[in-house]
């Protein structure tokens, strides 16, 4: 049964409230948190609450780099998700950003996280969904094409949308064009040319954006198996007895790339014309809050 509620105008802070709420409800004590994909992306934004987070991913160079570098993990375990430590009914909340879709055997992790979840315990899921054009293009392009591709948004804070949906394109420069503002700034004060302090402003604005990109990296390449879609987690979530508390889809990764105009926009109407109606180009993401029942006896009607 999936409760319908009015999509979220910050589709980047859901995760977030349903989790404090968790919280709230269970006070006096710390919420155990398993982040699932700890290898790319970001974590929660939980304030002052009391957790405790442990991060599990695949083991590989670019996702042991970032996991290494993030100051929110407690202790993190890297390497194949069916067997690195996960105990029974230790957590309450599993949250998986963009790794269904990114990992092989993705059911048998499903079914991994589920029985690390406390009875009642929440399982967070965002995907990017396999029966649409931008999943269809994500797994059939080849790996020379997308990896530049990617990079190139990287660089100019497109991909940013995808870990923080609620963002725009312009804010995720803030600082570089202000960094640009105090250069030319300086150099009017100091009886500079105001080119040369264009030049310098761009020159820092581009160095921003290469270390921009090199921080949040190409996604890793998607798997894409039958259960990481819309219609393939409402299955799952059946016949496993999980409850669908709350489901939207979004078009954060159209948007990065550009889709309402351009190369990827015609490929993407290309690709769901081509398909009859099976591959949609309406949305790109799948947003699931999924709960475990208190009682594993019990059954969705």
């Amino acid at each position: 049964m999936t409760d319908l509620r009015t999509p979220p105008l910050n589709d980047g802070d859901l995760f977030s409230e349903r989790v404090r709420q968790y919280a709230h409800d269970r006070p006096l004590r710390p919420v155990h948190i398993l982040e699932a994909g700890c290898g790319w992306g970001r974590g929660l934004d939980l304030g002052d609450c009391e957790r405790r987070v442990t991060g599990v991913d695949m083991d590989a160079p670019a996702l042991r780099a970032h996991t290494a570098g993030r100051t929110d993990l407690d202790e993190w375990h890297l390497g194949d998700l069916r067997t690195v430590p996960m105990p029974p009914r230790a957590y309450d909340v599993v949250h998986a950003p963009f790794l269904i879709e990114r990992v092989p055997h993705a059911e048998l992790v499903l079914d991994r996280f589920v029985a690390a979840l406390k009875p009642g315990g929440l399982l967070l899921v965002r995907l990017r969904d396999r029966n649409t054009a931008f999943g269809f293009l994500d797994r059939r392009l080849p790996r020379w094409l997308r990896d530049p591709l990617w990079r190139h948004l990287a660089r100019h804070g497109r991909v940013e949308l995808l870990l923080r949906p609620e963002a725009s394109p312009g804010a995720a420069r803030p600082a570089q064009e202000a960094e640009g503002r105090h250069e030319a700034a300086a150099s009017g004060a100091s009886g500079g040319g105001a080119d040369d302090a264009a030049e310098r402003g761009h020159v820092r604005g581009r160095r921003v954006g290469d270390e921009r990109a090199a921080r949040i990296g190409v996604p890793p390449p998607a798997v894409y198996e039958k259960v990481a879609s819309r219609q393939g987690m409402r299955w799952y979530c059946v016949m496993r007895g999980l409850v669908i508390a709350e489901e939207y889809t979004s078009r954060a990764s159209l948007d990065a790339l550009g889709a309402g105009s351009g190369l990827v926009g015609g490929l993407c109407r290309l690709v769901a014309s081509l398909s009859r109606g099976k591959l949609t180009s309406e949305h790109s993401e799948v947003t699931l809050v999924i709960r475990k029942p208190e009682n594993r006896f019990a059954r969705v009607i």
